[in-house]
């Protein structure tokens, strides 16, 4: 197992005036759920024995005729983030094709959650949109509600999908209106990783902090004065999320108000501040944020760091190259555990053809399928989806080697969907830079910057 780690069109449906009323709604929202600093890898992934490329089963009704003159249907499938997660998508759409002789998917990258949102936006309206993408899951409602992407119910109870296999988690932010719009893909949560090293020269526990309380201590420790803090905190909403939740509270209730003007919203804000105050915790001031955040604890210049599971593979390479030891757990809890779930689900555009339909979903069905669920969690460390992919041999065998890879499918248990109200996105940018300026600001209070993230996000809800 040692050898995972290394290894690892569409017609217009829609007028033009219907587009412009999401274009200004899509924004980024913490990359896979994760910041801008998605994880990375210069490896190719190699076959995994444990993926079922031939099996129809998985797939729909591709035909393997091999003498069959008939000409292939094509579809395109779009996908956000490159390296180790893009060389492991390349790697499934091509054991696809593989797979069967009626269908060719062609696979184009096209950036972060951010890039690919704006990208299909203007293909939809040059009539070229491609037939299956990744919808981020805040934004999975934002599509579905102005009619972009295809309703796969009646798919699903046509093939007889087994829905219940996919993990309840993770299912939060694939309906829309009581109407399936997207299968969980490329599923994350976030994670607080830790120096392992550090933490034993410190005398602290080797587990990791498991509360605010214990992660405060554990930062003060881990501190050295001009040359490492505890961590090194890209606020990213997809963050504030979880210890909202941990504190009892919701960022959007589910009526679609807003939930974060309360004390539930303004105690993270202040724990942060508190500790970035105390010199413990240091606030990147710059663009990319998460960048500098994942270099700090690369080399040690923070012993903590809050990022995506889909960030596993390679953080542990990392590590391996700096010389510490990788740990990872949940996200320490207030009143409580909880945790946001992330990531991307795959969607197919409104409008195909039945030929086109029938490829796009031939395509869906089997990327999403236990063995490529197996093939993707191995090689990048994003939660596998599927029950049945979890209780495999291989990913039991997985789990028992590197006990990392179960941390986030053991906190799925804490987890819940994130917002899918239409003004989440343009919401969430303002809130996550209220929450920098009151961290960054000496003068605004945590209770000043989310009053004016509240007021704003008011007269979005209000347009």
């Amino acid at each position: 197992m040692k050898s995972v780690i290394h290894d690892r069109v569409y017609r217009q449906v829609k007028p033009f005036t219907v587009f412009l009323l999401i274009v200004a709604l899509i924004t980024m929202l913490s990359a896979c759920g994760t910041d801008q600093s998605s994880p990375t890898a210069s490896s190719t992934p190699k076959s995994n024995t444990g993926t079922n490329t031939g099996n129809t089963s998985t797939g729909g009704n591709a035909s393997n005729d091999s003498t069959s003159n008939k000409e292939k249907i094509v579809i395109n499938y779009w996908y956000s983030w490159g390296d180790k997660i893009g060389e492991t998508k390349e790697a499934l759409v091509k054991m696809f094709n593989e797979s069967q002789d009626d269908i060719e998917v062609k696979a184009a990258y096209q950036g972060t959650y951010d890039d690919q949102h704006a990208k299909v936006q203007s293909a939809f309206v040059a009539g070229n949109a491609p037939e299956v993408w990744e919808n981020e899951i805040a934004s999975v409602g934002v599509f579905a509600q102005a009619g972009l992407t295809q309703d796969l119910t009646p798919f699903v109870e046509r093939d007889k999908l087994d829905i219940n296999d996919f993990i309840p988690g993770l299912m939060g932010n694939s309906y829309v209106d009581g109407k399936l719009y997207a299968l969980p893909y490329f599923r994350s949560t976030p994670l607080l990783y830790y120096n392992k090293t550090l933490f034993k020269e410190a005398g602290l526990d080797l587990a990791g902090p498991k509360t605010w309380d214990e992660f405060a201590d554990a930062a003060r420790k881990l501190t050295v004065p001009e040359k490492r803090v505890g961590m090194t905190l890209a606020p990213s909403v997809w963050y504030y999320e979880a210890l909202v939740k941990e504190s009892g509270g919701e960022v959007i209730t589910p009526d679609g108000k807003i939930g974060f003007n309360s004390e539930a919203g303004i105690e993270p804000v202040r724990f942060w501040k508190m500790l970035k105050e105390e010199g413990v915790l240091k606030v990147p001031t710059t663009d990319d944020a998460g960048s500098v955040a994942r270099t700090d604890f690369e080399n040690g210049r923070s012993a903590m760091y809050f990022s995506s599971t889909a960030d596993l593979t390679k953080l542990l390479e990392l590590a391996k190259g700096a010389g510490f030891e990788l740990g990872a757990t949940f996200m320490p809890k207030n009143k409580m555990y909880g945790v946001p779930t992330g990531g991307a689900n795959i969607v197919m555009s409104a409008g195909l053809s039945p030929e086109k339909q029938e490829a796009a979903w031939t395509f869906i069905k089997w990327i999403t399928a236990k063995e490529q669920t197996i093939y993707q969690s191995t090689h990048t460390g994003y939660l596998p989806s599927r029950l049945s992919a979890v209780e495999s041999p291989e990913m039991q065998a997985l789990y028992k080697e590197y006990p990392l890879f179960k941390v986030a499918v053991d906190q799925l248990e804490y987890a819940g969907p994130r917002p899918m109200i239409k003004q989440y996105p343009e919401i969430a940018k303002v809130l996550q830079d209220e929450i920098g300026r009151a961290l960054i600001d000496p003068k605004t209070t945590p209770e000043a910057a989310i009053q004016a993230a509240t007021q704003k996000a008011e007269k979005i809800l209000s347009k």
